[in-house]
C-alpha cells in the first residue's frame, strides 16, 4: 500500500467524498462514493495511504473515465440521459422485495419502470403518460417487473410471455400469499431434507472440506494483498495459481476417497445429468418430489420458484460462468471473481434456507406496499392471442375492467435479437417440474444467430405484436420499448406498426451483473404513438 503526502507535486489526490463530487459533475450524473470505492477494490484505480485515510489520484480518475468509458466505446456524451443510469440507487434498491424472487437474464431494473409509469415523480422534463388506475399491458413480461411495479403504483397491469415458467415467476412475485402458511410448510420440508442427509456423509466432508480449504486461501490468496501483488506483477496470477490449485487439488483427492463421495452422475443425458454434482442432483429430486405432492397451487408454485432459484445456485460451474456455463465442474478451481481457490457445491441445503428465508422476507415487504390493483400475466404468443379471451379465465375482473376502460399503454423490453435464449436459462426448471418449452415461438433466440434473415424475421415479428396488441389499447396510448437497437431496427418496426417514434431515450447501463464493467452499456428507450 502507497504511502505518499498529500500534496505532493505534479499529483493531485482527493478523499472517496471530493472524487465522488468531482465526478458527478464531470459526467454529469450521480457518482456515489461506493462506486468511487468499487474502482478501488477491483483495481481499476490506484488506492493512496496517507495517515490511515484513503485517496486517490484525481488524474487517474479522469483517465479511466475518459479511456474506459468513452473513447473505447466512441459514445457521444452529450446524446446519454445519465439521469436514467440510476445509478445513485444501491443494489438493494435496484432488487427491492420480489424483484430478486428468482433471476433472470436481460430485466430492466424497476427504476426504469417508475420512471416512466410514475405520475409523481418529481422531474420538470419528464411528461405524465401513466396514472394510477390505467392499465399497462406488457408483452414480453420475462420476470414480471412491470407488473410489480405498476401494482406499486396503484396501475393495473397485463402480463404475457411465451415461456410458461416466465409466467410462473412473474404471477408468484403479484400473487398475494398466505405466508403462515408457507413458513409451516417450509418448516416440514425442512425436517424432512435432514432426515434425508442422515444417511449420507456429504455434509460432514463439505464441512471439513471448506475448513481447510479456507486456511488454504488465507495462506496463499490473502486479500487484498494478494490483488495488490498481482496488480504490480509481483505474482504471475495465472502460473501462481495453476501451483496451487494443484496442489489443493491432492488434498481434494483425498477427502474424496476418505469419505467415499460420488462426484459425477451415472448418466449424462440431460441438464440434469451433466450440471449437477450427484449429492446435490439427489437432494434436488428428493424436494421436488415433495412439492410435487403439495395440492395447494399457490404454495406449490411458490415453492418451485424457491427450489428453482437453489438448484440454480447449486449447478456444478465456476461463480464467474454462473450466468453463461461453459463446461460443468468437478473439482476446485481458481475463481476470477473471488481472487482465490473455490469449489463446487456440494448440497442444496444452505442455499435452500437461504432462499426460504429470503423469499418470506422479500413478499412480507412487498405486502407492506402493494395496492389493490389487478395484475395477471399470461402465457400466449403476443403475436396472436386473444387478450381479453384468456384474461376471462385467469382474472375476470380485470377481463371486465379492460373491456370498460381499455389499455392506455405498453412497457415492455421486447427479446433482443440474437442475444438470449429465453428458454434455455432456465432449462434446469423446465425439466425438474416438467414443463412444456416454446422454443420454437421465441422472436430473435440467441440459437438462430444474427444474420439478415434473423433480423427480417425479428422486424416481422415485433411488429405482430404491436399490430395485435393494438386492437386493446386507447387511442391516445403510449408505448415504450427498451432495447439495444444496434442494428437500427426499430423505426421499421414502428413503421411496419403504423407508429411513429416520437422519442427516443439514451439510457447507460452501469450497474450489471456479471458483465464487463469497463465498458459502458448502451440501451434505448423508443417511445411510440399511433402515426
Amino acid at each position: 500500500m502507497e504511502q505518499l503526502p498529500l500534496f505532493k507535486e505534479n499529483i493531485k489526490l482527493v478523499n472517496l467524498k471530493e472524487a465522488s463530487e468531482w465526478s458527478t459533475k464531470y459526467l454529469n450524473r450521480k457518482v456515489t462514493v461506493s462506486n468511487i470505492s468499487y474502482l478501488i477494490q477491483y483495481g481499476k484505480i490506484k488506492k493512496y495511504v496517507n495517515n490511515k485515510k484513503v485517496y486517490i489520484n484525481l488524474d487517474e480518475l479522469k483517465n479511466y473515465y475518459n479511456n474506459s468509458l468513452i473513447e473505447n466505446n466512441k459514445i457521444n456524451i452529450d446524446n446519454i440521459n445519465w439521469h436514467l443510469s440510476f445509478v445513485e440507487y444501491k443494489e438493494s434498491e435496484r432488487t427491492k422485495h420480489v424483484h430478486r424472487l428468482h433471476p433472470y437474464k436481460g430485466k430492466f431494473i424497476p427504476q426504469l419502470v417508475e420512471y416512466f409509469l410514475d405520475s409523481h415523480i418529481d422531474d420538470f422534463k419528464k411528461e405524465i403518460y401513466f396514472k394510477p388506475g390505467d392499465i399497462v399491458l406488457d408483452p414480453f413480461c420475462g420476470s414480471g417487473t412491470t407488473l410489480v411495479q405498476a401494482n406499486e403504483l396503484g396501475i393495473h397491469s397485463i402480463g404475457i410471455d411465451i415461456s410458461y415458467f416466465n409466467v410462473l415467476i412473474s404471477n408468484v412475485k403479484v400473487q398475494k400469499h398466505n405466508l403462515e402458511k408457507i413458513k409451516n410448510i417450509i418448516y416440514e420440508l425442512n425436517l424432512k431434507l435432514k432426515d434425508f442427509q442422515k444417511h449420507k456423509n456429504h455434509l460432514q466432508f463439505e464441512e471439513e472440506l471448506s475448513k481447510i480449504l479456507t486456511e488454504f486461501n488465507n495462506k496463499y490468496f490473502p486479500s487484498p494483498e494478494f490483488k495488490r501483488k498481482v496488480r504490480e506483477k509481483i505474482i504471475n496470477e495465472k502460473e501462481y495459481a495453476k501451483e496451487k490449485v494443484k496442489e489443493f487439488l491432492k488434498i481434494y483427492q483425498t477427502f474424496i476417497h476418505r469419505y467415499n463421495i460420488k462426484i459425477r452422475q451415472d448418466k449424462q443425458e440431460t441438464f440434469l445429468d451433466k450440471w449437477f454434482i450427484h449429492p446435490v442432483r439427489e437432494e434436488i429430486h428428493y424436494l421436488a418430489e415433495l412439492i410435487k405432492n403439495i395440492k395447494d397451487e399457490e404454495v406449490n408454485n411458490l415453492l418451485k420458484i424457491i427450489l428453482s432459484r437453489t438448484v440454480r445456485s447449486c449447478r456444478a460451474t465456476t461463480h464467474s460462468d454462473l450466468a453463461t456455463l461453459k463446461e460443468p465442474v468437478f473439482e476446485p478451481y481458481f475463481c476470477t471473481k473471488h481472487n482465490k481457490i473455490c469449489k463446487p457445491i456440494f448440497s442444496i441445503q444452505k442455499w435452500w434456507e437461504y432462499y426460504t428465508k429470503d423469499t418470506i422476507k422479500r413478499i412480507s415487504e412487498f405486502e407492506k406496499i402493494r395496492t389493490p390493483t389487478l395484475q395477471v400475466a399470461l402465457v400466449g404468443d403476443s403475436r396472436n392471442i386473444d387478450i381479453y379471451k384468456e384474461l376471462r379465465k385467469y382474472n375476470p375482473s380485470l377481463a371486465k375492467h379492460l373491456k370498460q376502460k381499455k389499455i392506455k399503454g405498453i412497457f415492455s423490453s421486447p427479446p433482443y435479437v440474437g442475444l438470449i435464449d429465453y428458454h434455455e436459462q432456465h432449462a434446469y426448471a423446465y425439466e425438474l417440474f416438467e414443463i412444456k418449452r416454446n422454443d420454437d415461438l421465441e422472436i430473435g433466440p440467441l440459437y438462430k444467430g444474427q444474420g439478415e434473415a434473423q433480423r427480417k424475421s425479428y422486424v416481422e415479428g415485433i411488429s405482430q405484436v404491436l399490430l395485435n396488441c393494438k386492437k386493446y389499447l386507447q387511442k391516445d396510448y403510449d408505448i415504450f420499448l427498451v432495447a439495444n437497437d444496434k442494428f437500427n431496427l426499430y423505426p421499421k418496426i414502428a413503421e411496419l406498426s403504423g407508429m411513429k417514434i416520437v422519442q427516443t431515450f439514451h439510457r447507460p447501463v452501469l450497474n450489471r451483473v456479471e458483465k464487463n464493467r469497463e465498458k459502458l452499456y448502451m440501451e434505448s428507450i423508443f417511445h411510440l404513438k399511433e402515426k
